[in-house]
């Protein structure tokens, strides 16, 4: 086994009188999955690179200091541990042998009878990966922390220059997409701006920082109705942020990004264009799509392999429009809900459930405080009442009472009082502060750089 700990199957044993299931990837669909498949008689193994499941639609809220990273992270240990038993493996897949059903880990072999894939994605450069380097993702903690320390130092920098074109290039942001996270995530940041550290600085004005939303297509928010994105670019241009549609972004330096055929000055690129989910192409020889989703059968399995299925951002799987599903949440819940239910019938010997159908309950994008679109159960809303029904939501699909509590109860304070409590820079290493390097996703060494602490 090449220096490898011996096979893992369910609490640990090599053989184990019961069916072995291994669900890679601890996000929505997988964790979905799990928490249904503790309910039967499995031996069942979660594995994944974190220790926690995370609330990813929430990620622009770390970043923009609205909340802490252990506000939207609960320990997957923990979410197990209320359901019934399961081995929870904090590693790394490196591959998968479908012949001699074994998920090959960094650390050891974990043998399998049905295997579900629902390892998520990450950011899509659509090519351009140097560009990685460059600008600022959105698909995990620690993108999220170092975007908060970003923003928050570029202040702080603005501060103290007296150099005009240098504060004008640190107050300047351009967030590439304006999909759903690209729209929510600009609108947070002139929240933040605007309401709460126009009040915290003297040399400088924060609201005369430039937000720009750069977009490739002809309109914000595709495929919501025309009156919707309307309403969002009134209220987003309201807001003071800049919206450029037609406007790709083909280039990234260290401090100027090309919007459509103007190169504009700034020291902070936000990229929320684009996902792909490039796993599981280097662990199994399977049809992808552009993006590295698997083009999945009607039961979400993988094409010559009935025992492994791929769910969430990693599955390739047309809706009833003949387009694929979006990366959702709802999407990925839907489909690890539907696997479960498969593995369970089979295991009981049940007839199997009809082909996978999603059931699309609506689309919610906030716009800031107070201002949301929505389209739900065949309705158009917006304005307060969209963003209503938007917190309500969200604050169900949560973990735990606890963070129900605590988002629920930091969202009404920054409505009632424009106040934000995440906004202490802390210098980790105790040397000086400067500005975290645009890598992680971005880069080498993340440990050595500077984030943000949770107080």
């Amino acid at each position: 086994m090449s220096g490898r700990a011996g096979l893992v199957g369910g609490a640990g044993s090599a053989k184990s009188p019961h069916p072995r299931v291994v669900i890679v990837g601890a996000g929505f669909g997988g964790i979905e999955a799990a928490c249904r498949l503790t309910r039967r008689d499995v031996d069942l193994t979660v594995i994944d690179r974190q220790n926690y499941h995370l609330f990813q639609p929430l990620l622009y809220q770390i970043a923009t200091a609205i909340l802490q990273p252990a506000d939207i992270a609960v320990p997957v240990r923990r979410m197990m541990a209320r359901h019934g038993a399961a081995t929870v493996l904090m590693t790394e897949v490196t591959g998968i042998d479908p012949q001699r059903r074994i998920v090959v880990t960094r650390d050891r072999d974990v043998p399998y009878d049905y295997l579900v894939l629902a390892p998520g994605s990450r950011t899509s450069y659509f090519g351009n990966d140097e560009l990685r380097a460059r600008t600022f993702g959105l698909k995990s903690l620690d993108d999220a922390s170092r975007l908060r320390h970003q923003i928050l130092l570029a202040f702080e920098r603005a501060e103290m220059t007296d150099d005009a074109d240098e504060r004008r290039r640190l107050m300047t942001f351009i967030v590439v997409g304006a999909g759903p996270n690209g729209v929510s995530t600009a609108a947070a940041l002139a929240d933040l701006i605007r309401q709460v550290l126009a009040r915290d600085f003297v040399r400088i004005d924060p609201t005369q920082a430039r937000i720009i939303v750069a977009e490739a297509a002809p309109q914000i928010l595709p495929g919501f109705p025309e009156s919707l994105v309307d309403y969002a670019a009134r209220t987003l241009r309201r807001r003071g942020i800049e919206l450029r549609v037609d406007g790709a972004v083909t280039d990234v330096k260290e401090e100027s990004a090309v919007v459509g055929e103007e190169r504009i000055d700034a020291d902070t690129v936000i990229w929320t264009a684009g996902v792909e989910a490039p796993q599981i192409r280097r662990w199994l020889t399977v049809d992808c799509d552009k993006n590295g989703r698997v083009k999945v059968g009607p039961d979400l399995s993988v094409p010559g392999h009935p025992e492994i299925f791929a769910i969430g951002d990693a599955a390739h799987v047309k809706g009833e429009d003949g387009k694929p599903l979006p990366g959702l949440a709802a999407v990925a819940k839907q489909q690890g809900r539907y696997v479960a239910d498969l593995i369970a019938r089979r295991l009981a010997g049940r007839a199997e459930p009809e082909p996978f159908a999603y059931r699309d309950y609506g689309k919610l994008v906030p716009l800031g405080r107070g201002a949301a679109v929505a389209q739900t159960l065949g309705t158009d809303l917006k304005g307060f009442p969209a963003w209503f029904i938007w917190a309500v939501a969200h604050i169900a699909f949560l973990m735990d009472f606890r963070r129900r509590f605590m988002v629920g109860f930091n969202w009404l304070m920054a409505y009632l009082s424009s106040r934000r409590g995440a906004r202490v820079i802390v210098d980790r290493l105790g040397t000086d502060i400067e500005v975290a390097g645009k890598k992680g996703e971005h880069g080498t060494q993340p440990d050595r750089q500077h984030s943000l602490a949770d107080h």
